[in-house]
């Protein structure tokens, strides 16, 4: 299989090297991101993209935006880095991978100041603390695509919702994570990959990745899901995730709530792949997470061809994500483990839970 990797060091180690996912399936583009303004900016544009992806890009782009800033006070260095961290985090507001990994490197370069090291030194351990972010990313996806793997019999055929695969990540993805694993052992596994409007992402870039791996994927549009589940083609669903709230209601791509729904009523197990930096327990029910609205040309006007009228009388409603209750949630594949309801992932039970489970 050739998979590819969509956030890395450039080869000079000075920027942030990602897949220009918005130039897909057409062209493959690398732009190597120097500065927070840059990293911020495709983030915002859906350059990079996907939570646990712009999680380690943000990361990445925090300890390069620091190199700049390496010849000023320590004041001045902490004031510029705290703005340049503002700057990424708030970049996209529904995933909790992006803020996660900006407040870790901050709570790193705190730490660092405080036993007396100057920026240069700061900016060295910035560095480290991305790269382990980046490299703990890849080996989150593996052990993800371990725990799933057992749900991937021979010949199973998987449905998906957007792109939680390597372009979604630093590794092998988490909802993809599975059939890779199990396609690399050898089983038959095929998936359909629903469209996901206004993006496109499935059929942009999911159908683009599995089938640079070699593997069979169908495309269809978001309002044929429902139907192929009745027609008896599809074994299981397997999606990504932005947020897991304490309760395990999961925030993802537009549309993953009529999947579930779908699911649920023809009787085909639902599952969530997420690695552990996704679940919130600060967050108790999905009611209380923030959804990022989308402008209305993604919509209206998509690659630049308009497919609703335009005037005063039209309207049009964008949002990037959804919910979906825990109960229509069959389990909740982590790298820790996997993960069945009754969910709790509030402060005090989710490390506990989470052990447990993983035996």
């Amino acid at each position: 299989m050739t998979i590819i990797q969509s956030v890395r060091w450039s080869p000079d180690g000075d920027a942030v090297r990602i897949i220009d996912q918005r130039r897909l399936p057409e062209t493959l583009v690398e732009r190597d991101l120097r500065g927070a303004a840059e990293v911020r900016d495709a983030i915002r544009t859906l350059a990079v993209r996907g939570a646990p992806a712009i999680g380690v890009a943000g990361a990445m782009g925090l300890a390069v935006a620091a190199l700049g800033y390496v010849g000023e006070s320590p004041a001045r260095f902490a004031a510029r880095l705290e703005e340049d961290a503002s700057a990424i985090r708030d970049a996209r507001p529904t995933a909790v991978n992006l803020p996660w990994a900006i407040d870790r490197m901050l709570a790193r370069a705190r730490e660092r100041a405080a036993a007396g090291d100057g920026p240069r030194e700061v900016a060295a351990a910035l560095r480290a603390e991305a790269s382990s972010i980046l490299e703990e990313d890849v080996a989150m996806c593996r052990r993800i695509g371990e725990h799933g793997l057992p749900f991937i019999r021979d010949g199973a055929r998987v449905l998906t919702h957007c792109n939680a695969g390597a372009l979604a990540t630093a590794g092998i993805g988490t909802a993809l994570a599975p059939v890779y694993l199990a396609a690399e052992a050898g089983r038959r596994v095929e998936v359909y990959a629903d469209e996901t409007r206004p993006l496109l992402q499935g059929s942009r870039l999911t159908a683009w990745e599995l089938s640079r791996a070699g593997i069979p994927v169908t495309v269809l549009t978001d309002g044929m899901a429902a139907s192929l589940m009745r027609s008896g083609a599809v074994d299981l669903v397997i999606v990504g995730a932005d947020r897991i709230a304490a309760n395990g209601d999961v925030a993802n791509k537009v549309g993953t709530y009529g999947v579930a729904l779908a699911a649920r009523h023809h009787g085909i197990p639902f599952y969530v792949a997420a690695p552990t930096s996704t679940l919130d327990p600060a967050t108790p029910t999905g009611d209380a997470i923030v959804i990022e609205s989308r402008p209305a040309d993604e919509v209206s006007a998509g690659f630049g061809a308009r497919t609703a009228p335009s005037g005063p009388f039209v309207r049009v409603y964008n949002p990037a994500f959804d919910v979906t209750p825990a109960e229509y949630i069959t389990a909740i594949v982590t790298d820790r483990g996997v993960v069945r309801a009754p969910y709790d992932f509030g402060p005090r039970a989710k490390e506990a839970r989470l052990l447990s489970r993983s035996r």
